[in-house]
């Protein structure tokens, strides 16, 4: 992260102000579903796009670089409590064991709107990032698991 750049987890919060309001109020007169749908599929958009930069920024598109985002960007200043489990060319495998985030949205009483603000941004960011990463999760402690299980394979 350079020096006058906003961490992660601060652009998430002034994001959350703003896009939860505004998702409840869509929802009351779309409907829940439709209302998370078109958030999700903006987000989505944000994310890939996000992914691109990230990859021009940091100069490569390897598991590597994804693995110094994750540490530099997606957990900067602590947001995220990493365990690296594996990881050579093919694979990334980390697990999440305490997520800042979580901790956020509840305190904004947005934790059921914490997958679509935050979660459901990883595989769109990877997506844009290098699309020949896939990238599978089974659980997030956002949605109760007891970690988040991140499996990075090259296709």
């Amino acid at each position: 992260m350079k020096p006058n750049e906003i961490p992660l987890l601060t652009c998430r919060q002034i994001q959350a102000s703003v896009a939860g309001p505004l998702i409840e109020a869509f929802a009351q007169t779309l409907g829940h579903e439709h209302a998370l749908q078109i958030a999700s599929f903006v987000i989505s958009r944000q994310a890939e796009e996000a992914g691109r930069q990230a990859a021009a920024s940091i100069g490569g598109i390897s598991l590597k670089h994804l693995w110094q985002i994750v540490c530099n960007t997606w957990a900067g200043k602590g947001a995220l409590g990493l365990k690296l489990l594996e990881m050579d060319a093919k694979r990334l495998y980390f697990n999440v064991d305490h997520c800042a985030y979580v901790d956020m949205y509840r305190r904004m009483s947005l934790s059921h709107l914490g997958t679509v603000l935050s979660c459901s941004r990883d595989a769109a960011f990877v997506r844009g990032f290098n699309p020949e990463i896939q990238m599978e999760r089974s659980q997030t402690i956002m949605t109760g698991g007891h970690v988040c299980d991140f499996r990075f394979n090259i296709r």
